[in-house]
């Protein structure tokens, strides 16, 4: 019993590590979808901050360097995209499709130039790393049943940036549902003509919710870089952008509801990696190639009609041109 308690412990714990990206692209998703912007570059903007904060952690022993360099060049990205959507009314997925393409292949080039490890940075020591916290006591309690095993295996022994994501959770329904910028933000969304007719620029709140997006996919890729690993691979974000924006949906477009979508998918990718290698009764033991797959299949099987009716933002994807 008390084996099975602490498999589940160690899951979760596991589930919370693998979400936290996605929790992060998703709220970032979620700030541009409100404000009216389709955003598919949630990929390339984690794939391009993870490797600048990996790259500049490597060379400057700093993770925090790295987390601040990862933010800039998501802010850029996202600036790029608003500039293609807002400024010249663009074709958001068209555009979000080219940041996606582009960051593939400039990570992988500048990597090569930089590092000559074929796009891979160089492996980052525990001090340019965002490392495990322990809380206070928590090997102290470690023997006290139940509570001292989820004390010390499930809120302690977290880096940082698992902290901030399910902090900014709070935060971010807080701005969107608390606040004169997230009410304006919502309204945007739905109706920009009312909002220009108040006298508040569209475009100056869509960048603004932009720099938001960019700010949390920035913060994403970092994590993916110098916390969850230990420097850049190509193409480490393994279609974790995508599988954030189908969580955002899944949650209609709510800051709670698209944590729980992040965590279903962290769940089941905590399940599929302990299951590698298992021999189950009759079965055998499970495809690697099956277990991978099995977040992915998850993606499609809710979106084909398992969420139920998904109300986008009305105004979502449509170029605003001010009447004059």
């Amino acid at each position: 019993m008390e084996e099975a308690f602490l498999l589940s412990v160690l899951t979760l714990d596991a589930t919370l590590r693998v979400a936290t990206p996605l929790v992060l692209a998703s709220l970032a998703g979620l700030f541009a979808e409100r404000s009216g912007i389709v955003d598919i570059g949630l990929e390339g903007k984690m794939l391009g901050s993870a490797f600048a904060a990996a790259a500049v952690a490597a060379v400057s022993g700093s993770a925090w360097l790295g987390l601040v360099a990862g933010i800039g060049v998501s802010i850029a990205l996202a600036l790029l995209h608003g500039f293609a959507c807002i400024t010249h009314r663009g074709n958001h997925v068209v555009s979000g499709v080219a940041i996606n393409i582009l960051t593939a292949g400039l990570t992988v080039m500048v990597g090569i130039a930089w590092f000559s490890r074929g796009g891979q940075t160089p492996a980052l020591p525990d001090g340019a790393r965002f490392t495990a916290i322990v809380w206070p006591g928590a090997q102290a309690l470690a023997g006290i049943p139940v509570f001292g095993t989820l004390y010390k295996e499930l809120l302690s022994g977290h880096n940082i940036l698992v902290y901030v994501a399910f902090l900014a959770v709070p935060l971010t329904w807080w701005v969107v549902y608390r606040t004169r910028f997230g009410l304006r933000l919502r309204a945007v969304g739905e109706h920009p003509e009312a909002v220009d007719s108040a006298g508040i620029s569209v475009a100056g709140l869509r960048y603004r919710a932009m720099i938001c997006c960019g700010v949390l996919c920035g913060i994403a890729g970092a994590y993916l870089s110098t916390a969850q690993n230990a420097g850049f691979g190509r193409d480490m974000t393994a279609g974790q952008g995508y599988i954030a924006l189908a969580a955002l949906i899944f949650g209609k477009w709510r800051p709670v509801p698209a944590m729980l979508a992040c965590l279903l998918f962290g769940f089941l990718d905590a399940i599929a990696a302990r299951l590698q290698g298992v021999e189950l009764p009759m079965i055998g033991a499970i495809p690697v190639q099956f277990i991978q797959a099995l977040p992915y299949v998850l993606t499609v099987v809710l979106l084909a009609g398992f969420i139920g009716k998904a109300v986008a933002p009305r105004a979502i994807g449509e170029p605003y041109v001010k009447e004059r």
